[in-house]
Parts: C-alpha cells; sequence; structure tokens
C-alpha cells in the first residue's frame, strides 16, 4: 500500500499551512492541510496522512492503517477528479476521537454540483465497470461514511470513520 519514509521524523509541514484547532473541536490529535486538486496533491496527501497515522500509534502495515490510508487515497482522488474547480484546492483532514478508538476522515472540496452516490453491490464481475468501484471499497472498510454540504463555502466535504481496535494515545 504504502512505503514507510526512512526517517519519519524528516517530514515537515510548515505550520502555516496547518489550520489551528478551533475551540468547538473536540480533543484528539488532528492533522489538516490543504493540497492542489492534482495528482500529485492527492498522492501527498495520501503520503502525508500514513506518516501521521504511524506518529500517532497506528502503524505501517497493520489493517487499521491501510484502510485509512486507503479511504484517504480514495476520498482525495475523487476530489481531484470529480471536485476539482480551476484554481482551487481540496483539504484533508484526519482526527482521533476523544476516546482514541475511532479516526474520521475528511475531504472537502470546492465543486457543489456533483455529490457522491450510494454505491450498489453488483451481481456479478462482468458486468463491472474499470471505475466506479471506489466508494464500494469505501463502504467496506469505514464503520461508516457520508457527504454534506461545506458549511463556509460552496462545494462539499465526503468524510468516513474507521473503528480502531485498540486505543490511540
Amino acid at each position: 500500500m504504502t512505503t514507510k519514509p526512512i526517517n519519519p521524523t524528516d517530514t515537515t509541514q510548515p505550520a502555516t499551512l496547518c489550520a489551528p484547532l478551533k475551540a468547538s473541536s473536540p480533543p484528539g490529535p488532528v492533522f489538516e492541510m490543504r493540497f492542489t486538486s492534482t495528482p500529485r496533491g492527492a498522492r501527498l496527501a495520501r503520503r502525508l496522512a500514513a506518516v501521521r497515522l504511524d506518529a500517532w500509534g497506528i502503524p505501517y502495515g497493520t489493517d487499521p492503517h491501510d484502510a485509512i490510508v486507503l479511504i484517504v487515497a480514495e476520498f482525495t482522488a475523487n476530489a481531484v477528479s470529480h471536485g476539482h474547480v480551476p484554481g482551487r484546492d481540496f483539504h484533508l483532514r484526519l482526527q482521533v476521537t476523544p476516546d482514541g478508538r475511532t479516526v474520521r476522515v475528511e475531504v472537502t472540496d470546492t465543486r457543489t454540483e456533483r455529490h457522491p452516490r450510494r454505491p450498489a453491490l453488483p451481481e456479478s464481475a462482468a458486468g463491472i465497470e474499470e471505475n466506479g468501484r471506489g466508494l464500494l471499497l469505501v463502504s467496506q472498510l469505514a464503520t461508516r461514511w457520508d457527504w454534506h454540504p461545506r458549511p463556509d463555502g460552496p462545494g462539499k466535504t465526503i468524510w468516513a470513520e474507521c473503528a480502531l481496535s485498540s486505543r490511540v494515545r
């Protein structure tokens, strides 16, 4: 899925790009950042999410880590492919719930008119297209997922929650 960087502490994230915690946010580790709506931005979001999860105690190579990174990859790829508005970025937010047993993934884009649809399970593999299965994977990996209109501007936020088998520190 992902490869572990040689030195995970060597990754830098400028404080100016990370949004501060809002007073209304529940406590728990949070990572959020804006990325360019390009394949390169989606790839960087996935890699930084993987590094952050490992730092939070959800190690590389574990089922929860791989599932969350796959969800981030799907959501960010969709933000680039279907939610892209020229000149606008997408926003990624990862948060561990206060009890440390769930990770919430949110990706916000600025495209208003395209909304994610709940996928139906295919009857047979013969009629499956090469694309369009990402949200089906998300629905199998996440405890729950949905979307809502973006509250502070045009666009939407798609989110998923993944339950962890053990508590995150």
